[in-house]
């Protein structure tokens, strides 16, 4: 909680109705929705340069829209459907495989989806601030956020606002206005972080003709139990980026960092690095198609998978997961497996991967967007209210995109209703939700609307 007397020093930029802290996919979507029917104004405050989060600093890949299994059925859609679309579009996207049993993903070119959510975010009319980082919040005598402050190269500002989304993946908003969360690491281990490369001028053919995938699995083994190569694990995968001769991976690994300590957080993004190129040296020296490759990016800053989890009306639980869970205020589906990266220890496994049954997709409540006891305020994206493990299912970007369909949604209808976050109509949030495109129906339900047609429109790779 920032100080009264400096909150009454900084100057006020804006007044608006819903304040979106953080532009990754799950604030760029709060955005968007609470910009549908054009009557509230929307302002969506970034740190980078440019919007999208992890899904353009650094992946390239969509998971979470399919069930994994042989019969993928489509379990989200609405704004996060026009996000593909216009990447569809541009020429942008491709499907992968159903690789480890995550289910089908959209691979798209990252570089291009900046311009998209540009686009998106200005077609909408949501006013966007980059290059903006939030330093404090101001609460009034009942304990709600009034204002939000951040910091620029302009100096200190505050933004005021009617109602706030924190989708900033840490709860950075949450910690500064005193609402309580787990920090990960607390009870179990915290998951590890991730540089992501990519690497060009690579023979893809040869690559899959010497054995790809299954080849590369054991050559790492190999080279981790040989000590050839300061490899961080055993395991790891690439895969073919939506540009010629070009692979992507996720085989760095940082163990054991508490992402919003600083000195931390340099020092893995030092050894993240580290790895990158180390990773470089045995793709050139052991892996067939890899000889004349080399490293052509990193991500712009290490891949954080969970820091800071807000204590929620409600708390999705890996039971929830993979029981299947149905809950009367559900406003998203998700059929992703656990996917736990843990550090290899003793020969225990990297990551561990639990599936939901039966192709199925559970419902995720309304109730884990909203932090305990609060009306002015929403939680969308990795920083939601769940345990570790059901985190390690839910975080996939097609469900936190439609976290952050249902929070601008919510946002809207508790400024029409005048009404707080936990009195919203769930009745009618769902209807909404509905009309934009949003589904809620279960998977065998799905597949009798046709709609699952949707994945037929891409080109597999």
């Amino acid at each position: 909680m920032t100080s009264p007397l400096l909150i009454e020093r900084v100057p006020l930029l804006a007044d608006v109705d819903v304040l979106v802290v953080g532009a990754g996919t799950a604030g760029c979507c709060a955005a968007l929705a609470a910009r549908e029917g054009r009557r509230h104004r929307v302002m969506l405050v970034e740190r980078s340069g440019f919007p999208g989060g992890t899904s353009t600093q650094m992946l390239d890949t969509f998971y979470g829209f399919f069930t994994p299994g042989e019969s993928p059925r489509k379990v989200v859609g609405g704004v996060p459907d026009r996000v593909v679309d216009r990447l569809d579009a541009a020429g942008a996207v491709f499907l992968r495989p159903n690789t480890y049993g995550a289910g089908t993903g959209i691979n798209y070119n990252p570089e291009r989806l900046k311009l998209v959510w540009d686009e998106l975010l200005e077609e909408a009319g949501v006013t966007v601030l980059l290059h903006a980082m939030l330093v404090g919040a101001d609460t009034d005598a009942a304990g709600r956020i009034a204002d939000a402050v951040f910091f620029a190269k302009r100096g200190f500002f505050r933004v005021r606002a009617r109602r706030f989304i924190d989708a900033s993946g840490d709860a950075d908003l949450c910690h500064w206005a005193g609402v309580p969360y787990e920090m990960a690491g607390e009870r179990e281990p915290a998951q590890t972080l991730t540089t992501t490369f990519r690497m060009s001028n690579v023979d893809l053919p040869a690559y899959t003709a010497a054995g790809g995938k299954r080849l590369l699995g054991s050559l790492m083994s190999e080279a981790v139990e040989r000590g050839t190569h300061p490899l961080p694990r055993k395991s790891g995968s690439l895969h073919e980026m939506n540009a010629r001769g070009c692979i992507s991976t996720v085989a760095v690994r940082v163990a054991d960092i508490d992402a919003t300590d600083c000195e931390q957080l340099t020092w893995a993004e030092q050894e993240g690095r580290r790895q990158a190129f180390a990773y470089e040296r045995f793709f050139r020296e052991c892996v067939p198609g890899f000889a004349e490759s080399n490293i052509i990016g990193l991500s712009h800053q290490i891949g954080v998978r969970e820091t800071r989890r807000v204590y929620g009306e409600y708390r999705l639980t890996g039971e929830d997961c993979l029981g299947v869970a149905r809950f009367e205020d559900r406003i998203l589906m998700c059929g992703a497996p656990i996917e736990d990266h843990r550090a290899a220890k003793g020969g225990s496994e990297e990551t561990v991967w639990k599936y939901i049954p039966g192709g199925q997709a559970y419902d995720v409540p309304y109730r884990t967007l909203v932090p305990r006891g609060r009306d002015e305020l929403w939680v969308a994206g990795r920083c939601f209210s769940a345990t570790h493990d059901a985190h390690a299912s839910c975080r996939s970007m097609a469900q936190t995109m439609a976290m952050g369909q249902a929070a601008g949604t919510a946002a809207v209808l508790s400024l029409e209703r005048g009404c707080g976050a936990r009195d919203v109509p769930i009745d009618l949030l769902q209807a909404r939700l509905r009309e934009a495109g949003a589904i809620l129906e279960t998977p065998a339900a799905m597949a009798a609307t046709g709609r699952d047609d949707w994945l037929k429109n891409f080109q597999p790779c």
